[in-house]
């Protein structure tokens, strides 16, 4: 007879109230969000012939059609920098919230082998996305440097917010991706609107166009997009041409902390049903 032991004991405890995170499940697994990740990048580019040169590739040709439409035939207005410039360093923040959210967003339903026969913090299946789309950022930023160079623009000292705005922007593309993917996994309607929902923000936030073009009467709605603070933001720390809207800044740090927190304890509140439903 054959007597199997284990050094390693999990201990499954009820959860008390909204604020009850497992901080230290959350460490122990932190591996496993890595390898979650990695394999969102892997599985990403696999089978792709041109491979991780999409992320270059995806804003760089919306940054040209935008150039010849919006700042060629529609002579839309730049903040006296050139509009290759300008939309190109709007897309680039945007098209990592972008790619986040939609992964975050159907993650659960995606994962449904992993919710029902592994256990593992639900939290890390929709950050996965989230994280390893700072690569592809990290990627297509190459891009933004060699326009720099080309156009003479010198990074001021307020380059060193970038880290600061890159975080928030994740923050509010996972907080954003907890309410959605939870939702997705009782009501699947969220996976065909989705798309639709991240197309219409896009032309609600200041990707293509300056702030200041909007009337007066509409600036406080535009505001209340937490997007707008930090698509300014990431602008003005890269390319100097314009002092930081730490009012701006501020305002959407605020949203997107409240965005994060609310979707973390949702998915918390649902998560015990993922299983049963996926």
């Amino acid at each position: 007879m054959t007597e199997h032991t284990s050094d390693f004991e999990l201990v499954i405890r009820p959860k008390y109230g909204l604020l009850d995170l497992n901080w230290k499940e959350l460490k122990e697994y932190h591996e496993l969000l890595f390898f979650l990740a990695l394999r969102e990048i892997k599985i990403r580019y696999k089978q792709t012939v041109m491979g991780a040169s999409w992320a270059v590739l995806q804003p760089l040709f919306t940054m040209i059609v935008f150039t010849l439409i919006f700042g060629g035939l529609a002579q839309m207005p730049s903040e006296g920098i050139p509009y290759a410039l300008f939309s190109y360093s709007g897309l680039l923040l945007w098209t990592y919230f972008q790619n986040a959210l939609s992964g975050a967003g159907n993650s659960l339903v995606d994962n449904a082998p992993l919710l029902s026969k592994v256990y593992m913090p639900r939290l890390f299946i929709p950050t996965a996305p989230c994280l390893a789309g700072i690569v592809d950022y990290g990627i297509a930023m190459t891009i933004l440097a060699a326009m720099m160079v080309y156009y003479q623009f010198v990074p001021t000292a307020a380059i060193l917010l970038l880290p600061v705005i890159v975080l928030l922007t994740f923050l509010l593309a996972a907080g954003t991706g907890y309410w959605l993917s939870s939702i997705c996994v009782k009501y699947r309607d969220v996976k065909f609107a989705l798309p639709f929902f991240v197309q219409l923000l896009m032309f609600v936030s200041p990707v293509i166009y300056p702030t200041d073009i909007v009337g007066g009467n509409l600036q406080w709605l535009l505001s209340l997009n937490p997007l707008t603070g930090l698509l300014n933001a990431h602008r003005a720390v890269l390319l100097g041409h314009v002092p930081v809207d730490y009012v701006g800044l501020g305002v959407s740090a605020a949203i997107t902390l409240a965005v994060f927190v609310s979707g973390v304890l949702y998915l918390r509140r649902t998560e015990k049903y993922f299983a049963d439903l996926v």
